[in-house]
């Protein structure tokens, strides 16, 4: 046998020999090389159309071979620029004059009348934002004041810096300035306990949310964060990690509609983790069965909103839980804009579907109460249907593996921060200190409303919203986007040019959002919109008219940009035009 095995391989030998010694030994040396490339190629063309789909890895493809061509890609950074500088004009406008160096001597009470100033500037915004400003009334009424004075209270622990100009600045300033930090230690709860007393506001508003339901398994558990992005981030990469503990997975995927935050989009990337963004149903709800298309072995997490930011529709919660719930995978909830309207809706009798922890499947939950809940800017809530999930945040990956290894967490494999000489250190959120006068405005708004101020304000709000809906119905250029199941309202036009009329309502000092897919424009209704809601809708059926008997942008108007990004089909250049914006104004 060892004799006929010897004598195969010499004449395998021989005849190979014999076929290669036509070739140069550099074609010889260069062709695994070639042949590697090319594999890699093809399978980056194959991963590129799963990714994207077959038309628009073509279309990449043309568009950056097109931009190859001399001349065409210096063409194409002066017209982007173009639009950059037209985006970035206001902006740099009211830049001019700042200063920018610290000066030589203190300017002491001297700031407050610069403050003042620059204040004056501001636009009026007291009923004409979307959203924004989510209490009723001038930054002088009541609640405001006692939002302000509850933040100022916290804020008075810095008084031992000596500064007394320090609270004049704070008096004078609105809700939304805060200076007072704490300290995520093991030492300094202690010298502000008061202060964790005051984050009870995590557990009212989980009672708000099902956590004294039996549903919802009696664990539920949360802390503040800074706003709905930092709320959202945590959810996520606690569910990352959740599922590495679970089911080891070590390259994950989440799964998110379209009509989802862009703050999953941050998540995605700041914790590498690979997104699927897929399209909603006809009536722009999250899509189950096409959720269901890209689960596989490394998803880790679903996500529904309840509403959606971009049209005010409450995704299918319940089914997207059931979904989770089969394939053992983490679901989230956005309620950063319906945690504190939705279960008020309910209990005035709106019909509103399931969407809290009394859903199985639904394993946390985000929610701002620095809109609705109308406390100061910088306050949202995570929340989780149990400590697991939540404690997988707070250790190391290494500790993850050796958890499912042996079943049991390993002491000596904890947040590295145990082996620093400045003390035991533990945080429960990304923010390492944070700030204790939003913590206490959070509180005193919640306690100040009590559950009959929320019942007051959501039949006010959901009647303006109803109202505007009312007000849309009966402009024949207009339509609604889907069926909106709180305060946001969405509309667009198969007549008129739907952002040339956002223009003329910016004219007359509305402020909306502008949409896409489709184009449209959308209003998030608050208290502020409840005395100008005729209005508003009076200005609106008046816009109407003007862009259909004299159609074309307005002089400063964004029209012609928001229609150009949103039919551009290169994708990348709408994300460089962003990014170039960005930079040029901070």
């Amino acid at each position: 046998m060892d004799t006929f095995l010897m004598s195969y391989f010499n004449r395998f030998r021989s005849s190979a020999n014999s076929f290669l010694s036509q070739y140069e030994p550099i074609v010889l040396l260069l062709s695994p090389l070639v042949a590697l490339l090319l594999a890699n190629t093809i399978s980056s063309f194959f991963q590129l159309v799963h990714d994207k789909g077959l038309k628009q890895t073509l279309l990449g493809f043309l568009i950056n071979s097109v931009k190859l061509i001399p001349g065409v890609k210096r063409y194409i950074d002066a017209e982007k620029q173009k639009v950059v500088n037209k985006l970035q004009s206001d902006v740099k406008s009211k830049k001019e004059g700042w200063r920018t160096d610290l000066p030589r001597a203190g300017l002491g009470m001297e700031v407050i009348e610069k403050m003042r100033h620059e204040k004056s500037k501001d636009v009026i915004w007291q009923g004409k934002c979307s959203g924004t400003v989510y209490i009723g009334g001038s930054e002088y009424d009541a609640h405001f004041s006692l939002i302000n004075e509850a933040c100022s209270m916290l804020v008075r622990h810095v008084r031992a810096l000596g500064h007394p100009i320090l609270t004049t600045i704070i008096r004078f300033c609105t809700f939304w300035l805060d200076q007072s930090g704490i300290w995520n230690s093991l030492t300094r709860p202690k010298a502000l306990s008061h202060l964790l007393k005051l984050e009870k506001v995590v557990a009212m508003t989980a009672a708000l949310l099902g956590s004294k339901g039996k549903s919802s398994g009696g664990q539920i558990c949360g802390n503040m964060t800074s706003g709905g992005t930092e709320s959202i981030l945590l959810a996520v990469k606690s569910s990352r990690d959740y599922m590495k503990s679970k089911k080891g997975i070590t390259r994950p995927e989440m799964i998110i509609p379209e009509s989802a935050h862009s703050a999953y989009d941050k998540a995605a990337q700041y914790f590498n983790i690979k997104l699927w963004r897929v399209p909603v149903n006809k009536s722009f709800q999250a899509d189950p069965k096409a959720i269901r298309q890209r689960i596989n072995k490394n998803t880790i997490l679903i996500v529904g909103s309840a509403p959606g930011f971009p049209h005010g529709i409450i995704d299918p919660i319940e089914e997207l839980g059931d979904l989770a719930s089969s394939f053992g995978i983490c679901f989230h909830v956005d309620l950063c804009l319906g945690g504190f309207v939705l279960p008020f809706a309910r209990e005035l009798g709106y019909p509103i579907p399931p969407f809290d922890f009394s859903v199985k499947g639904v394993s946390s939950i985000s929610v701002d109460v620095h809109k609705y809940g109308l406390a100061p800017k910088g306050t949202s809530i995570v929340l989780y249907r149990n400590h697991e999930i939540r404690k997988v945040f707070q250790y190391a990956n290494a500790d993850l593996a050796h958890l499912r290894r042996t079943g049991k967490r390993d002491k000596k494999r904890r947040i590295e921060v145990t082996e620093w000489s400045g003390g035991l250190y533990v945080s429960p959120t990304i923010a390492g200190s944070r700030p204790g006068g939003l913590i206490a405005g959070a509180w005193a708004a919640m306690m100040s409303l009590g559950q009959e101020g929320y019942l007051e304000n959501t039949k006010a709000i959901m009647d303006v919203s109803k109202r505007i809906q009312k007000g849309i119905s009966e402009i024949p250029e207009l339509f609604i986007v889907g069926r909106p199941d709180m305060t946001i309202v969405a509309f667009g036009s198969d007549v008129v040019d739907i952002f040339e009329v956002n223009d003329i309502l910016s004219s007359r000092g509305w402020h909306l959002n502008a949409l896409q897919r489709p184009n449209s424009i959308h209003i998030c209704v608050t208290l502020q919109h409840v005395a100008v809601v005729e209005d508003f809708l009076r200005d609106l059926k008046e816009s109407v008219i003007t862009v259909k008997e004299n159609p074309g942008p307005i002089s400063g108007g964004s029209a012609p940009i928001y229609g150009a990004a949103g039919k551009m089909p290169d994708r990348g250049m709408v994300q460089e035009l962003l990014v170039d914006f960005m930079d040029g104004t901070c």
